[in-house]
C-alpha cells in the first residue's frame, strides 16, 4: 500500500494487515465486566466535591454531572461544593482561576469553602483538579484522611517520588484513588483496545501535542496524554526507554520486558492531534486524524468508581506511568541514551 493510501485509511480509522501467526505475547487485558455491569440506577447520588478550580476540567466536568438534560449528562453524581485553590506562580493556574471560579458558582450555584477539611465535610467523594501537580499531595492528605474516594487529575503529581507517597497513603489508610488522563477512556482508543481485529496488541504508537511547563518534568503537563493512551493499549510492564528530543518533535520509545515496543510521539512543529495505531497480530489498527474526544468516557469511569471503590487503573500501573515519563526526562539529559524504569523506582515495592 502507498503512502497516500495508507494516510487515507488511517484518517478513516482503521488499517488491516492480515497474517498468520503465533497467539500474541502482549499482556492480556483484564476484564472489567464487574465493573460495567455497575449502572448508576439503583445507587444514591453520590455529592462530589472539586478541590482547585484553576483547571477548564472543573467546569466541563460540573455540566456533564449536574447537568440532567445536557445530550451527554453521566448520572448518579453532582457537583456539590468546591475549594478554590490555586497556585500563582503558575500562569495556567493564575490566569484562569477566578473565572472558572466564577463559572461554577454564578451558573452551577456550587458552594465554596475554605479549606478542604470542610469540603470533606460536606462531600461525599472528591474530584482533585488543581492544575499544578504540586500540591496534590498535600491536598489529598485531608481526603484520606477523611475516607473519600479521590479521582486525582493529571498531573497527578510533579515527581514519582510524590507518586508513590499518595499510592502509600491510600494503602495506608484504605481509601482507594485513581487517576487518568480522559485520553484512555475516549471511544476511538477503547474500540482498539477491545477489538476482535488485532489478535492480540504487539506494539503501539501514540502522538499528542507536548506543551510544556516549567515546574514539572516535560512530559507530566501534556505528554502524559499520549503515555496514557500508550499505556491503555499495551498495558504496564514498560522496562526501559530512550527519548530523542528536537525543535520539531520529542519521541520516547519503551521496551516491554515480554518484548514489545511503544512508541510515544510529542508534538512540537506542526498541526497538534492526538492518535494511536496498534500493531496487532492479525491486523494494525489506528484510530482517526483528528481523534475524537471528550470527558465523558472518563466521567463514567470517575462516577463507577465512586460507587464500587474499584478503580478502572490501578495504582501501580499509574506508579509506572511516572516513571515512564520521569525515566525520559533522564534519558533526554543523557543523550537519549536508555534507562531502566527501575532507576527511577529503586526504592522496595510499596507494601
Amino acid at each position: 500500500m502507498n503512502t497516500h493510501n495508507l494516510a487515507a485509511v488511517i484518517g478513516s480509522g482503521l488499517v488491516l494487515v492480515c497474517a498468520s501467526a503465533a497467539p500474541t505475547t502482549a499482556q492480556p487485558l483484564a476484564s472489567r465486566s464487574s465493573r460495567t455491569s455497575q449502572a448508576s440506577e439503583g445507587w444514591p447520588e453520590i455529592r462530589v466535591g472539586i478541590i482547585g478550580t484553576d483547571t477548564s476540567h472543573v467546569t466541563a466536568f460540573t455540566r456533564l454531572l449536574n447537568d440532567k438534560k445536557g445530550p451527554n449528562h453521566v448520572p448518579g453524581a453532582r457537583v456539590v461544593a468546591a475549594f478554590k485553590g490555586g497556585s500563582p506562580d503558575v500562569e495556567a493556574s493564575r490566569t484562569r482561576i477566578d473565572r472558572f471560579a466564577a463559572e461554577l458558582k454564578d451558573v452551577w450555584g456550587i458552594e465554596f469553602v475554605n479549606s478542604i477539611e470542610e469540603l470533606c465535610e460536606k462531600v461525599d467523594a472528591v474530584l482533585l483538579e488543581s492544575v499544578d501537580g504540586r500540591p496534590h499531595l498535600h491536598q489529598v492528605r485531608p481526603v484520606f484522611k477523611a475516607k473519600k474516594r479521590v479521582f486525582v487529575d493529571k498531573p497527578f503529581t510533579a515527581s514519582y517520588a510524590d507518586a508513590r507517597e499518595i499510592v502509600r497513603l491510600s494503602r495506608e489508610s484504605r481509601v482507594p484513588f485513581f487517576s487518568s488522563s480522559s485520553l484512555r477512556f475516549v471511544a476511538d482508543i477503547q474500540a482498539i483496545k477491545n477489538s476482535d481485529k488485532h489478535g492480540g496488541i504487539a506494539g503501539a504508537l501514540t502522538f499528542g501535542p507536548e506543551n510544556l511547563e516549567p515546574h514539572h518534568p516535560d512530559l507530566f503537563w501534556y505528554g502524559i496524554h499520549a503515555v496514557e493512551m500508550l499505556y491503555a493499549l499495551l498495558g504496564p510492564g514498560c522496562e526501559r526507554v530512550t527519548r530523542v528530543k528536537t525543535d520539531s518533535g520529542d519521541t520516547v520509545v519503551g521496551t516491554w520486558t515480554d518484548g514489545r515496543i511503544g512508541t510515544m510521539r510529542g508534538l512540537i512543529r506542526g498541526r497538534q492531534e492526538y492518535g494511536a495505531v496498534a500493531f496487532g497480530i492479525n491486523a494494525v489498527l489506528a484510530t482517526p486524524v483528528p481523534m475524537r474526544s471528550d470527558y465523558r468516557g472518563l466521567l463514567v469511569e470517575i462516577v463507577k468508581f465512586f460507587q464500587t471503590g474499584v478503580p478502572p487503573v490501578q495504582p501501580d500501573e499509574t506508579l509506572e506511568i511516572m516513571a515512564f515519563m520521569e525515566a525520559a526526562d533522564l534519558s533526554k539529559a543523557r543523550g537519549g541514551a536508555p534507562v531502566a524504569l527501575a532507576e527511577v523506582m529503586r526504592e522496595k515495592p510499596i507494601k
